[in-house]
């Protein structure tokens, strides 16, 4: 079984990518970056989602994983949205799909970040439903997970402040952030062992909604 996971260079997709290949997978990885994943069952594109004329040919995908993403670069909306729209449009409409999980963000429910970003989380939470309702007739399911702050390179600006660190976790009531493998734990979850739940989305954010204030 094909498993296609986007940004699986590092952070979030890298864990899924890992998770996915321990489980017996055929992994396929799309990113920018060059291969960090070195595995027989492990096969790498460089490729940049936003540009839907680049992506390679991989038929017969099974399970899509749409984390390709970036924050306050100026093309937020084109990779972390279009970019989502470009690969499900490409391998996850058709019918061999059993699954797709979009990563979306704690954004998308309350703003509280970069405009364009915020945004195109937001838009990813509308599209997740949108597909989910065109996958159905192949009786596959679409949903997306709105993580809160994970433990990753495109947040160690905050991670390496230790003012700004103490502001954050003072917000956030579980006093602390999740893990790549965490949330790549629920990623294979909505991919695997969820057959019926669709067009939903996931909130994992140590009850950062519950009192969030932007710190960055």
């Amino acid at each position: 079984m094909k498993v296609l996971i986007t940004g699986s260079s590092k952070g979030i997709g890298r864990a899924v990518a890992i998770l996915f290949i321990e489980k017996g997978y055929a992994v396929y990885g799309i990113d920018i970056c060059e291969d960090t994943i070195r595995h027989r069952n492990y096969t790498h594109y460089i490729s940049d989602v936003a540009d839907a004329a680049t992506l390679p040919d991989i038929p017969d995908v099974a399970i899509l994983v749409n984390n390709a993403g970036v924050q306050g670069s100026g093309r937020d909306i084109e990779v972390n949205l279009k970019g989502a729209i470009n690969c499900t449009e490409k391998y996850g409409i058709q019918p061999l799909i059993s699954s797709i999980v979009n990563i979306a963000s704690v954004s998308a429910h309350n703003g509280a970040e970069f405009p364009e970003y915020a945004a195109s989380k937001g838009g990813l939470l509308a599209y997740t439903k949108n597909a989910a309702k065109r996958v159905a007739v192949y009786g596959a399911t679409c949903n997306s997970i709105s993580p809160g702050g994970v433990l990753t390179d495109l947040n160690l600006p905050v991670m390496n402040d230790t003012e700004k660190w103490g502001k954050i976790m003072d917000m956030t009531p579980l006093r602390k952030w999740a893990t790549p493998e965490e949330i790549a734990g629920w990623i294979y979850f909505l991919a695997v062992t969820n057959k019926s739940m669709t067009g939903q989305d996931v909130l994992v954010d140590n009850g950062e909604i519950i009192n969030h204030t932007f710190v960055w």
